[in-house]
């Protein structure tokens, strides 16, 4: 052992002798090295079954590599197609690269401390994993906030909306960036810090500690990353859905005027593509919903709440929060049509059944205001 690490294990062992007594605790396989990063909230669990690091293990490596595969074919797809290379479509690729980021500095890493039962990549590893997690989950959350006042700029506005342009689009993701930094570096500059969570197999915000530095943090990081971006959601799609919902009862209204059953083209029972649209974003925004509020939960319930946090619970919320990098290329593969056309024609085995975008119709022209392209709009 380095002389450095005689002191702490010193200090482990004392606390150990002291307040802990001589039952195992889930701090006992951390190594000497960091331990001086773990809150002694820690020490009055035991260790966790084993069999749950087996499972978080299989699971958060399963998600992952869907994720990349899915983030990774959505970016080649997206910027290899002509088609799809549209101002908007550049948020859409800025949040499957934010998603396969997040996966690919977090996964491998979990998984190897699952199959070691507690952290292993040390001081230095376990800052940058948490680093890494904050900066690329905050990009996906704010280039999803981008991606709802694009959809609000199209379908509520209409033809007042100004249009956006590849340079715009460039701006935003440049502004995406420079926040999800400034937060990233913050906990690295003494405002919070990264520290083992409650399964030592992965790191992040240190959300047990209630010294106003790290408390204030947490609140100013959820008001800003989580509860900020979330209502600007609610509002743009609300209005979307509100503008939507009108569109379809004035066409149900001119349609009962003219004696007819429908107004469309094509069968009567079609929905629009703007409530296509609108369903498949609000199911997006309700998978990041149900993603990201488990761990904000345990965040604020570790700062104002007693002894409610247990290492298996951490586990959840984390689980949660990695796997909502997994359901965008999904969504994408049933909402956005020159998407799917562009992955059948790339990946031919990957599809189930053919093409069902109806080749007699065409789809880009907007119901509701006249300008919306929805083959080049994102879904989400």
């Amino acid at each position: 052992m380095s002389a450095m690490g005689e002191p702490i294990f010193a200090t482990w062992a004392a606390q150990r002798a002291a307040g802990f007594g001589g039952n195992l605790t889930v701090v006992d396989k951390v190594p000497p090295e960091i331990l001086h990063m773990v809150d002694s909230y820690w020490y009055q669990f035991a260790p966790m079954n084993p069999l749950w690091h087996g499972i978080l293990g299989f699971v958060i490596g399963a998600l992952g590599l869907v994720s990349i595969i899915g983030n990774g074919m959505v970016m080649y797809i997206f910027l290899s197609t002509p088609g799809l290379r549209t101002p908007s479509n550049l948020l859409v690729v800025n949040l499957a690269f934010s998603d396969f980021g997040s996966c690919c500095s977090q996964s491998v890493p979990m998984v190897i401390n699952c199959y070691y039962e507690t952290w292993v990549l040390g001081t230095l590893g376990c800052e940058l994993y948490g680093l890494s997690g904050s900066l690329f989950g905050g990009g996906a959350i704010w280039t999803m906030v981008y991606i709802a006042l694009d959809r609000y700029n199209v379908i509520v506005k209409g033809l007042s909306a100004t249009p956006l342009t590849k340079k715009t689009a460039m701006l935003r993701i440049l502004m995406i960036w420079t926040l999800a930094v400034l937060w990233t570096i913050a906990p690295l500059l003494g405002w919070n810090r990264y520290v083992p969570e409650g399964n030592m197999t992965a790191c992040g915000l240190d959300y047990v500690n209630k010294d106003w530095r790290s408390a204030s943090y947490v609140v100013v990081y959820a008001t800003f990353v989580y509860l900020t971006p979330l209502l600007t959601i609610i509002y743009s799609y609300w209005f979307i859905v509100q503008a939507v919902s009108a569109h379809e009862k004035s066409m149900r209204e001119q349609a009962k005027k003219m004696n007819v059953a429908s107004l469309r083209s094509s069968e009567a029972t079609q929905t629009s593509a703007e409530c296509k649209l609108a369903k498949i974003a609000l199911m997006t925004i309700s998978l990041w919903f149900l993603a990201w509020t488990p761990y904000l939960v345990t965040n604020f319930v570790g700062i104002f709440g007693e002894n409610q946090i247990t290492p298996l619970g951490t586990i959840w919320a984390s689980l949660f929060a990695k796997a909502n990098a997994v359901y965008n290329p999904i969504v994408y593969g049933i909402s956005h049509p020159k998407y799917r056309q562009a992955l059948q024609k790339k990946f031919p085995s990957l599809v189930c059944g053919g093409d069902q975008t109806p080749h007699h119709q065409d789809d880009t022209t907007s119901q509701a205001s006249g300008v919306t392209t929805t083959d080049d709009k994102p879904s989400a």
